[in-house]
């Protein structure tokens, strides 16, 4: 168990990012960069993991479970995210600092900028100022994600915000929609993306794909199946690998634990799961060995001693109704900014199961990616370097010349997205 007042936590604080340690001063706060924490789960073949925090309860069972086991987590939220939840850019830093002051410190976390998306020049435009303002506030990781454009565009877009994003901070970048079952990024365009980017000098930890993943609820009713390739995903793997690039594996709710357990092998270090935690906080019946929530009748199920109260789920689902979002739809997730604070002015018994289940899960997720004791791999990884400055050390492989357009053209493209996958 880290201990706070030891000297080893203390140079820790020391070298935290600069913008962490422009913020927080001499709070003893264990923010660190998200490249350190790449890094570890690298040394120790673990995964991290990544936890989208559409509502404060899940930073605080989150921080509980990896101060428990010795770990270390990703506290993310998507750009998408960030307007429809209560949890935005600007207050989760400020919920993480105070969650952690309860448990007096001591658990190591990153804030990741989860799904950054990039769909046009104005958007990229937007993202200097934009990602500016975020990074000012404590964030010390950052997913761009480009990858709705035609491969080309992807890594122009994608190397162009990457340039403004501190270089001592994590870094992602995406190749391939995150669509579902049967829809897989290619060897060939992960090399020439990431290969791409390298020759521009951007260095990314971890790589999205398309593995046959999903973001949001199964149904298995309408046949809609996991469909994670692992096979797929350890051939990326091993081709970006002398890139000092590893797998980010997104859409993990609803997946088995059993197939779960052998993610690290696939060559995945970072373990993204967000629809999972909602469903804790609402107390939506799911499924004891992948937390996909059950659909029964056409409509999510409510179980009564779990998440918030059942006269707050009637006022959510009559809201829901109002807006035509169908009872099993991923559009529930537009329930979290209007329900904010109704939700966290329930009860504290209710707020403590919320919390007490999230703990829960979030330890069964850190067995099974590996990362019990991952906290003392980032210690020694952190303890190793001279000053705050994360910047990974790597080298340009090929000529910019090697990842052309034409090049590009020539990959084979899937179809065009048709909805937002972006969270």
């Amino acid at each position: 168990m880290i201990k706070v007042d030891g000297a080893g936590y203390r140079e820790v604080l020391r070298k935290r990012p600069l913008n962490v340690q422009a913020l927080y001063g001499e709070e003893p706060v264990g923010l660190v960069s998200g490249r350190d924490i790449a890094e570890a789960a690298k040394k120790s073949g673990a995964i991290v993991l990544a936890a989208n925090v559409r509502n404060p309860l899940t930073i605080k069972g989150l921080l509980r479970a990896a101060k428990k086991m010795n770990s270390v987590v990703l506290l993310e939220i998507a750009k998408s995210e960030s307007t429809y939840c209560g949890c935005n850019f600007d207050n989760v830093p400020d919920y993480a600092l105070r969650y952690s002051a309860e448990l007096g410190h001591g658990v190591f976390f990153g804030l990741h900028v989860d799904h950054y998306g990039i769909k046009s020049k104005e958007d990229l435009l937007k993202s200097i100022s934009h990602l500016r303002k975020i990074i000012e506030r404590g964030w010390t990781s950052v997913a761009v994600d480009a990858s709705h454009n035609p491969d080309w565009e992807n890594l122009c877009f994608t190397r162009d915000v990457a340039m403004h994003v501190p270089p001592y901070l994590g870094l992602e970048a995406e190749v391939g929609e995150i669509k579902g079952k049967g829809e897989l990024s290619t060897v060939e365009e992960a090399l020439f993306f990431v290969g791409g980017l390298n020759a521009w000098g951007i260095f990314p930890d971890y790589l999205a794909i398309s593995n046959g993943s999903l973001h949001g609820t199964y149904d298995k009713a309408a046949g809609v199946e996991e469909g994670i390739d692992l096979q797929r995903t350890l051939e990326i793997a091993q081709a970006i690998r002398p890139y000092g690039v590893s797998i980010a594996q997104h859409g993990i709710s609803g997946t088995p634990f059993e197939k779960v357990g052998h993610f690290a092998d696939a060559g995945i270090n970072k373990g993204n799961v967000g629809t999972l935690w909602q469903n804790i906080v609402f107390g939506l019946k799911m499924e004891p060995q992948t937390g996909n929530a059950v659909i029964e009748e056409d409509s999510y199920v409510k179980e009564k001693d779990r998440g918030v109260t059942e006269a707050l789920w009637r006022e959510i689902v009559a809201w829901a109704d109002d807006q035509g979002i169908s009872r099993k739809g991923g559009d529930y997730k537009k329930a979290n900014k209007p329900f904010h604070d109704p939700i966290m002015s329930l009860p504290e018994p209710v707020l403590e199961r919320i919390v007490a289940e999230t703990e829960e899960w979030a330890i069964r997720y850190i067995k099974a990616f590996r990362a019990e004791g991952l906290a003392e791999v980032l210690l020694e990884t952190v303890s190793r370097r001279a000053d705050e400055n994360a910047a990974p050390e790597r080298a340009i492989l090929n000529p910019r010349s090697a990842f052309t357009r034409e090049k590009a053209l020539a990959l084979s493209r899937r179809e065009s997205a048709k909805g937002d996958y972006s969270d």
